[in-house]
């Protein structure tokens, strides 16, 4: 299918394609549904969505309900499986192409698991690919700025968001939860028949009294007359906020106060966020697969105030994706890293010299000069290990940003094998050779 796809674009010109475009993935999503036997009527479906936080979000359900004795499935972009039988995803996509989809719908309809958790892409609910999935429960992390390439406006982002909002209200528990802080949180409460808001210090679920380090953090959620005393073993601020996301689902299927604690406190961390390479270096480093702006500012503002030392962030911006975002991350970097490495991220076949100095605009607009705490790296293998040479204190921090989990990386010239983490431990080794 994917090969007829690419023979149709170039025989019809760029503004129909568009525009025919997500009628080919619905006749497609129809076609693999009926091959697979319509799986997804034997199944329910979570829909985890948002710009950020999607994943970590997605795993923290899953977490909970297998804790609780669900027999739940589990669809992201990082892995996917039954229970405690995770395996890494192998395609470079958020949410499967519809094939993908349905037959792994069929595998876990036949193991008979009961609830799925499908982090569900902007790019599948705008292409129809999920049809055939029939949400219960939708999810929404957060709406901020990122594909704009694909759907042209910031409007039409929300609305291809919202679309899952609408399939869940038609199914079902019919209920949605949403992030309170969100500016568009009201559009998604409005479209589904039940909800529940969430927040940092607001919502109808409120994290308060809110405890953040290095490794964990620990806060109180409030809702009606019930509280929560909550340990999430994911650093970040945001990573409460999307913990309260799976509260809120755990809540509406009806887990005990117990399951929900243990349950949260069970995922010990995901794959390619906030993962921290250690190789016996005396100073920190940190993987994670923030690539947009809003991503960058959660990213930082959770990093930057427990770093004592010197800050050090390594990323580049994908060739074929939204560019406005370069120079924004550039300067999100530029004023919180005291110094930032400038390299590849799957260039695909743009000009990588060209990205990185779009990027560079931003840094420069936030004081960085190049050469001087500004450095631009073609190749990301390299960079990483520029980056760790700059760490000359325990205080230090280097953090590789924008690839993750992903097990991959495209170039003009094709697509090569790529572990960051394992690209990130083999230049600790080499420096600790040096030294």
């Amino acid at each position: 299918m994917a090969g007829l796809r690419t023979i149709v674009k170039t025989l019809i010109p760029m503004g129909l394609f568009k525009k025919i475009e997500p009628y080919g993935h619905l006749g497609e999503a129809v076609l693999m549904s009926a091959r697979y036997g319509f799986p997804g009527r034997k199944l329910r479906i979570i829909g985890v969505t948002g710009t950020n936080g999607k994943t970590t979000t997605s795993f923290m359900i899953h977490r909970l309900l297998h804790e609780a004795g669900v027999k739940v499935a589990l669809l992201t972009t990082v892995a996917n499986g039954i229970g405690d039988a995770i395996v890494p995803q192998a395609e470079h996509i958020t949410t499967a192409q519809s094939g993908i989809l349905q037959k792994r719908l069929k595998e876990y309809a036949q193991a008979g698991v009961e609830w799925v958790v499908l982090e569900t892409s902007s790019h599948s609910l705008a292409q129809h690919r999920v049809w055939g999935a029939p949400y219960e429960i939708a999810v929404m992390t957060n709406i901020t700025h990122e594909h704009l390439d694909y759907h042209g406006t910031f409007e039409n982002y929300v609305e291809a968001k919202r679309r899952l909002f609408k399939i869940a209200n038609k199914h079902g528990l019919r209920f949605g939860v949403v992030n309170k802080q969100d500016p568009s949180a009201d559009k998604f409460v409005k479209t589904v028949a039940n909800s529940t808001t969430y927040g940092i210090g607001e919502g109808q679920l409120s994290a308060d009294k809110v405890k953040l380090s290095a490794g964990f953090s620990t806060y109180t959620a409030t809702i009606e007359n019930d509280s929560y005393d909550i340990r999430v073993n994911i650093p970040g601020e945001f990573n409460v906020s999307n913990s309260l996301a799976a509260i809120a689902v755990g809540r509406k299927l009806g887990l005990s106060k117990k399951e929900i604690e243990t349950g949260i406190a069970a995922l010990k961390g995901v794959e390619g966020r906030m993962n921290v390479i250690d190789e016996g270096q005396n100073f920190q480093v940190i993987v994670d697969f923030a690539s947009t702006p809003d991503a960058f500012e959660r990213f930082f503002e959770s990093v930057r105030p427990l770093t004592k030392g010197k800050l050090i962030a390594v990323f580049g911006s994908a060739g074929h994706r939204d560019e406005t975002k370069r120079a924004v991350q550039g300067r999100i970097a530029g004023q919180n890293a005291d110094i930032v490495v400038l390299t590849e991220e799957d260039d695909r076949d743009v000009d990588g010299d060209q990205i990185m100095a779009e990027i560079a605009v931003g840094a420069k607009t936030a004081g960085k000069k190049e050469d001087t705490n500004l450095f631009l790296i073609s190749n990301r293998e390299e960079a990483i290990g520029f980056a760790m040479a700059q760490a000359t204190s325990k205080d230090d921090v280097v953090v590789l940003l924008g690839k993750g989990h992903e097990l991959t990386i495209e170039r003009a010239d094709g697509v090569y094998p790529w572990n960051e983490a394992e690209v990130a431990r083999a230049a600790l080794q080499e420096l600790a050779k040096s030294h």
